[in-house]
């Protein structure tokens, strides 16, 4: 149940913008946080979203519209997981129902959808990094507004964050860092000490002070001055807790009560109003989920949610009861596992979204969750290999892109056996364009000693990942989707394939359909339109391996059929791209009618995965009309 669902006052209903919330009496804030909840609680679990984040942050969003002058002040939210509230208050209420449908609103900041989002997210711990960058600009042209940015807690683990901080402090520019502390992982207990300790060092006077006395030190010699900045920074993390913050050049206050607006407002205020031209951090400690009982029980489950009943807190049943590729990879390694004591497994802060939740429990010496550092965890896995471990690194495949270099020269360049376990290849749905996993194909395939695999199913799951089991020469890579797909039935005793072999399903004529991943159905269906419309049956092959993919087959089908249609669910520069410019040089391609079907160059905006597919020419309607379309030709 909501809490104090009794107290619903319709005050969300006023607000179309921050200059209408402005116009509340402070009195009036805890009354609005309470609708805000109402509706994000409703709407997302009709629509499904990040919940736990979004209810963690609602009065530190409207304490900073309330504060700050947005947009002219810039407020950047970190990952995007967050940003409900902001949405809600900044123009886009009427919209809010359509939240990650197609037309509607995207789950994340989005820097076309409203002048509000300064800056677009979807991916961790690049918040920072953008306001030192505003705050720079906002320098360079002469401008006074403030630029203020909200970063979790779990986003500060990445070293990207801490690059931002280290150069926020070096260059000394007027920021505010909001860290949203929702695990209790940093702070000290938050209790009225600590709150009037933090409203005394974020206020005018206690600040003005402090820079007076800076300006006094800089008469003094050069130890001294070193010695009295070093006495007040450890005074203040004896009672404060920052001076990890203040070693890299930020002004640190905190910890503060993230859902207390009796602190946020002042403190707010006092930041807002300093004198003093640095980078502040303000430590805000939040409870995620906060207002509804489920979500605050369980914050992992309800994280990022698939549409639930809100009385019960219970998500509703799929109707596709076959396991998911998710599932299959977890069931597969764990069982693997239990046979080869060298396996181990490697997630940057996803155990539960790839699937390694169980095998941490059955193997807890041998996973490693390194936090949201993907970077680190390529060469970390790189590291183990050179000692003969089997590592496999599940990720999802958007968020590979962060680790590209370290694939490439800490893995590949040495031919180190790492495995990487691509989750969410393809499309993603209403996860929309950030998510979207449509570039690993392109990123992988040209790079040397990597072997590249997409099953068609979960029994080829299965397989591929017995397969990269035995590779202990090369690095390899399995990547596939979100949710179960057309899958078929599980089996016991699986044996792994060879190493660059493709199959032929249907033998046919005419036209040879290839297909790399999950798009083979819809292969397989647009063949079957085929034979109904134009009376021919085409060839229907399952390419299995993008990276060797397999050139006996290739010349087979070539001598066999006019034509050769390449299907996969990546951007052109991936196997399609790489077989046809293998077939030019080897002189294949005279006379033969080559089509390759990829991702168009567009960034595909949230709907369905299979709405997107449509879009994207992808579907069995329109893989069929071009083979009818080559079919024809002479």
């Amino acid at each position: 149940m909501i809490d104090n669902e009794s107290e619903y006052s319709d005050l969300l209903s006023q607000i179309n913008s921050p200059v209408d919330l402005r116009q509340l009496p402070i009195c009036d804030l805890p009354k609005l946080a309470q609708d805000i909840r109402h509706k994000i609680i409703d709407v997302v679990s009709k629509t499904g979203g990040h919940l736990g984040s979004s209810l963690g942050v609602v009065e530190l969003t409207i304490a900073l519209h309330y504060v700050f002058n947005t947009p002219d002040d810039k407020l950047i939210f970190d990952v995007g997981h967050q940003c409900y509230t902001h949405k809600l208050l900044t123009g886009r209420r009427d919209r809010f129902d359509k939240l990650r449908q197609e037309g509607g609103l995207s789950g994340f900041t989005k820097r076309s959808e409203s002048d509000f989002d300064p800056f677009g997210a979807g991916h961790s711990s690049t918040s920072v990094s953008a306001a030192v960058g505003m705050a720079a600009g906002r320098d360079l042209t002469g401008r006074k507004n403030n630029v203020i940015c909200v970063i979790g807690d779990g986003s500060m683990s990445a070293g990207m964050a801490f690059e931002a901080l280290n150069n926020a402090g070096d260059t000394n520019r007027r920021m505010i860092v909001i860290l949203n502390d929702n695990d209790m992982s940093i702070a000290q207990p938050v209790g009225a000490l600590s709150h009037h300790l933090s409203q005394i060092l974020s206020s005018k006077k206690y600040m003005s002070l402090r820079q007076t006395a800076l300006e006094m030190s800089e008469r003094l010699p050069q130890f001294v001055k070193k010695m009295a900045l070093k006495v007040e920074h450890h005074a203040k993390g004896l009672v404060t807790g920052g001076t990890l913050f203040e070693e890299l050049g930020l002004y640190y206050v905190g910890p503060i009560d993230g859902h207390s607006f009796d602190q946020l407002i002042p403190i707010l205020t006092n930041v807002r109003d300093a004198p003093e031209e640095c980078p502040i951090l303000i430590h805000v400690v939040t409870q995620k989920g906060k207002g509804y009982a489920p979500a605050e029980q369980k914050p992992s489950k309800y994280h990022g949610v698939s549409k639930f009943d809100v009385t019960t807190g219970e998500f509703v049943p799929k109707t596709n009861k076959n396991p998911t590729f998710t599932q299959t990879f977890s069931d597969t390694l764990v069982s693997m596992a239990a046979q080869d004591s060298t396996i181990a497994a490697i997630t940057a802060a996803m155990p539960s979204g790839t699937g390694l939740d169980a095998f941490s429990q059955m193997y807890n010496s041998r996973f490693f969750d390194v936090g949201i550092a993907e970077q680190h965890a390529v060469t970390f896995a790189a590291g183990l290999a050179c000692e003969g471990v089997k590592p496999f690194v599940a990720l999802y495949s958007s968020f590979l892109q962060r680790a590209y270099d370290q694939v490439l020269h800490d893995v590949a360049l040495q031919n180190l056996p790492v495995r990487f376990c691509i989750d969410r290849a393809g499309f993603v749905g209403d996860d929309g364009a950030t998510h979207h996993g449509v570039f690993d194909l392109a990123m992988l395939c040209p790079i040397p000693n990597m072997i590249v695999m997409a099953p068609s199913d979960q029994q080829e799951l299965q397989k591929m990942l017995l397969t990269m089991q035995e590779i202990n020469d090369h690095p390899s890579a399995v990547r596939y989707p979100r949710g179960s797909g057309e899958c078929v039935e599980l089996a016991n005793n699986v044996e792994p394939l060879e190493v660059g072999k493709g199959r032929v399903l249907r033998e046919g004529k005419k036209v040879a359909v290839v297909s790399l991943g999950t798009r083979l159905k819809a292969c397989l269906d647009a063949a079957d339109l085929v034979k109904n419309h134009k009376n021919f049956e085409p060839t229907v092959v399952d390419a299995r391996f993008a990276k060797p993919f397999d050139k006996d087959l290739i010349r087979q089908l070539v001598k066999k059929h006019d034509g050769l249609v390449f299907v996969e669910e990546g951007v052109t520069g991936g196997f399609g791209t790489m077989v046809m410019n293998w077939m030019t040089n080897e002189g294949l391609s005279d006379g033969v009618k080559l089509r390759c079907l990829t991702v168009p160059d567009v960034f595909v905006e949230q709907a369905t995965a299979e709405r997107q597919y449509e879009l994207a020419g992808l579907d069995a309607k329109h893989i069929s009309q071009v083979i009818e379309s080559i079919a024809g030709k002479k």
